[in-house]
């Protein structure tokens, strides 16, 4: 199938809710622009955390990961794909050796992964020609939280010299008409008079046109169309607001595919939606969000006002208001068209950047096209619903969707970061909306004063916890046999019994369990430190929790070497757990007397 007609039906497929994964290169047949996490510009570059080194032995190969300290590499995500200088399939069987097996939050399930190094070997299932290309892909995560998109590697190997080089990936196959050889066409040398050219515009307009559908869109587009049915003395003047609107939309698009190209270019791994890999970012969005839905519901009158706007529209002013509305849409937009046609832009950008840039436009131009039309077709204008109460129940039933995209926004932020800064940024909008509540009721100054008080609070608060990967942990998780295990062999041993829900635990970390002081410490002597988590039922916790006389977190529990537990108080300050980590032996009854 010529690719231009796959391009199109990839967007098909994805229109009518199938999302699969179309190749650039011709070895693959899934494309790498998926991420499981957003990746974290303090962790290790991938090329980093996974080194590979291969080796040839006769007719086979040997592929040795190095990996660093704390990653890991997925064993069921190995992949190897050969081909010869022609380009043709060179089959091939891959074996790793045993992994270990660890429960993986993404997934869901029990999964075999390599820590510190892996080797993976490559048979030939028939002889392989003397220079071949190898197409190496691998998938690995940090402890720390973050995983990385699929990575893939290409090699070009030598079985007579035994010289191995990495090599660039193979140039995308441009696409073309069927009745265009690919090899005759260049970037650019695709002309509109190829049907499958046509066919792929179509159907990124398409695509545009259902974004205008998606909650993050829909009442932007909708508010604007109000406006519209405020507009009865100068109707034709509105024709050109709604080329202004149309002008933002496609220009923003435009503006986005050319600095994703420019990225690309520069050597950054960035697809569509890249944006939303910003923690700062994504909450960003999500305070812009809950400001227009409160807009939408009244709590901010000033900030959306269906009157005002469709006066400007009367009037025949405010193109520049109509033009800053359709980039509103294209970056309220992100958050909705990266989950629902990312991976087809991602596609998109591997296309020559012509064209490229076309389905940015085209996708841009379907999102503005329901406003065009209705600007530009006075009849259209006088079926709209006329003026009345309606409106503002309807404006109010807008913000709906809106509070709905943030909660979203949250969960992407909570996936990026923690659930501390999900916190932070929750009760952030709480301030904000208290802010709205407050300023709507005071009339007077004093009233006014403390509503900003709490509006630039609430604004600042995301900002007030520390930004940057997070620390690397210095404990374990508890189970009853690593405790045992570390007990018989004299190590001393610091557990912390806690859960989510458990607001004084979550204090006494902070204070008491966070400091450099408590982690040199740990360092200096030796200490293992074994964490506990009982936000959900653990049997062996409830255990440790019964055994020491108590029926629920926090317990804090100090076992020095050759002794038994020392018993920390449930309320914790650095001072308390130093002591009673460098107390000399014999004490142990004088600190389970705190209780």
């Amino acid at each position: 199938m010529p690719r231009y007609r796959s391009f199109a039906l990839y967007w098909l497929l994805l229109i009518l809710g199938s999302t699969p994964a179309m190749a650039a290169d011709p070895f693959a047949s899934a494309g790498n622009n998926a991420s499981l996490l957003q990746a974290d510009q303090h962790f290790l570059p991938v090329e980093q955390a996974y080194q590979l080194t291969i080796t040839l032995d006769g007719g086979k190969a040997a592929l040795e990961w190095a990996i660093a300290p704390g990653y890991y590499l997925y064993k069921d995500n190995f992949a190897v794909q050969a081909r010869d200088a022609n380009g043709a399939l060179i089959a091939t069987r891959i074996h790793a050796g045993k992994g270990r097996e660890i429960y993986d939050d993404y997934y869901g399930k029990n999964l075999e992964v390599f820590y510190d190094s892996t080797l993976v070997s490559v048979d030939f299932l028939q002889p392989p020609p003397p220079a071949i290309t190898l197409r190496v892909t691998s998938q690995g995560c940090a402890d720390a939280g973050l995983c990385y998109p699929p990575h893939t590697q290409y090699f070009t190997v030598d079985f007579a010299t035994g010289a191995i080089a990495p090599t660039a990936a193979p140039a995308p196959a441009v696409i073309t008409a069927s009745s265009v050889p690919a090899s005759s066409l260049t970037a650019g040398s695709v002309t509109a008079s190829a049907p499958g050219l046509f066919t792929l515009l179509g159907f990124a307009i398409l695509g545009g046109l259902i974004l205008n559908l998606m909650p993050c869109v829909f009442p932007v587009l909708s508010i604007k169309v109000m406006s519209l049915t405020t507009a009865h003395a100068h109707r034709h003047r509105v024709a050109s607001h709604g080329l202004a609107y149309a002008t933002g939309v496609v220009l923003s698009f435009v503006a986005i595919a050319v600095l994703l190209l420019v990225l690309r270019r520069a050597g950054e791994a960035v697809g569509w939606g890249f944006q939303l890999q910003s923690p700062g970012f994504v909450t960003a969005l999500a305070y812009l969000f809950f400001l227009m839905a409160l807009g939408f519901g009244g709590q901010l009158p000033l900030l959306i006002n269906p009157g005002r706007l469709g006066g400007s529209a009367a009037r025949g002013n405010g193109l520049g208001a109509s033009f800053l509305t359709g980039v509103l849409a294209t970056v309220v937009a992100s958050p909705c068209s990266a989950p629902f046609m990312g991976t087809a832009l991602g596609v998109a950008l591997t296309l020559p950047p012509a064209i490229t840039l076309g389905v940015f436009a085209a996708l841009g131009f379907g999102m503005a096209l329901p406003f065009l039309v209705l600007t530009a077709l006075p009849g259209l204008l006088r079926r709209l619903p006329r003026p009345g109460p309606w409106m503002e129940t309807f404006r109010q039933l807008l913000a709906f969707p809106l509070y709905a995209t943030v909660l979203w926004l949250l969960w992407v932020l909570g996936r990026q970061t923690d659930i501390d800064r999900v916190l932070a940024a929750a009760f952030g909008l709480l301030l904000v909306a208290l802010a709205a509540w407050l300023a709507g009721r005071s009339r007077r100054v004093p009233g006014r004063v403390v509503a900003a008080a709490l509006l630039v609070a609430g604004l600042g608060l995301p900002l007030a916890l520390p930004a940057g990967a997070p620390a690397e942990r210095p404990w374990e998780p508890y189970n009853a046999a690593r405790l045992d295990a570390l007990r018989s062999a004299g190590a001393p041993v610091f557990v912390n019994l806690t859960a989510d829900w458990c607001i004084t635990c979550l204090a006494n970390e902070r204070m008491a369990l966070a400091s450099d002081r408590f982690r040199a410490t740990l360092k200096q002597r030796g200490i293992h430190y074994l964490k506990g988590d009982w936000t959900r039922y653990d049997p062996e916790i409830t255990a440790l929790l019964n055994a020491h006389g108590r029926s629920g977190v926090p317990l804090y529990l100090y076992f020095p070497p050759g002794e038994p537990a020392r018993i920390l108080p449930q309320l914790l300050t650095e001072t308390i757990v130093l002591s009673a980590l460098t107390a000399p032996p014999g004490v142990a009854a004088a600190m389970s007397g705190i209780r």
